[in-house]
């Protein structure tokens, strides 16, 4: 056996137990299987005429442009729009580009977002099935909180964003999401766990996957709120 392979099967080994570890700290005791009703909305959801009358990611995209209309354009390198699946029955919004993000100019790309990767397996689903995206799209200086006058700014698109995907569930991240979305100044503490509502689709506020590499305890309550949104897209009507 070469070198080669022995690398690939001591690296693959060390990923797998390391998988294991962080489930038994989200208290993951069985993981999912991937469904296509997991993965997809209904036939149902794509008629023509919806087809026809929903605006489009790339039409919001072009649209937003290379934005100026808040102050976070003149420092930032990449406008942070979302990725996944335009037909995604689960979006994730998160608060804003960090370093790792405005440099590649996609979401979740640091160890908290190979944290919410594992979550989202534990789910039975990967990245390309979800949609990933954040409440801010430029990242704040020194990764501080948004402003209230640049949530506004970027709102309009968020909005845009979720009516053209049309979600079934939302999953908050985080204190400054959760409470940007809802409106209110309430301790994440206080929010996750309990259903909520955004633009009339169901809102699932919970832990940032940041808060939780510092504090890993939170782990279980996580899993607990997304054990909710499970029930909820495997429901009747989900």
């Amino acid at each position: 056996m070469g070198d080669k392979l022995h690398r690939e099967i001591f690296q693959l080994v060390r990923q797998t137990r390391s998988l294991i570890e962080d489930f038994a700290n989200l208290g993951i005791e069985q993981i999912s299987l991937p469904s296509q009703e997991m993965m997809s909305k209904t036939a149902a959801d794509h008629s023509p005429v919806q087809a026809d009358v929903r605006e489009t990611l790339d039409q919001i995209r072009a649209d937003l442009g290379e934005c100026r209309r808040c102050k976070l354009c003149e420092k930032r390198n990449h406008i942070v729009f979302g990725v996944g699946n335009p037909d995604a029955r689960l979006v994730l919004v998160g608060e804003a580009p960090g370093r790792e993000e405005d440099r590649r100019g996609e979401p979740f790309v640091g160890e908290a977002g190979r944290l919410l990767d594992r979550i989202l397996f534990a789910m039975g689903l990967q990245r390309p099935d979800v949609y990933i995206c954040n409440v801010e799209k430029c990242r704040p200086p020194g990764n501080r909180d948004p402003e209230p006058d640049e949530v506004a700014a970027c709102e309009p698109f968020l909005k845009r964003q979720l009516a053209a995907i049309s979600p079934q569930v939302i999953i908050s991240l985080g204190r400054v999401a959760s409470q940007a979305l809802l409106r209110e100044q309430t301790a994440i503490s206080r929010l996750r766990g309990q259903w909520r509502e955004y633009q009339g689709i169901p809102l699932m506020p919970t832990f940032h996957p940041a808060y939780l590499l510092r504090n890993p305890t939170a782990k279980r309550e996580v899993w607990e709120d997304v054990k909710q949104v499970m029930r909820r897209l495997e429901g009747p009507g989900g």
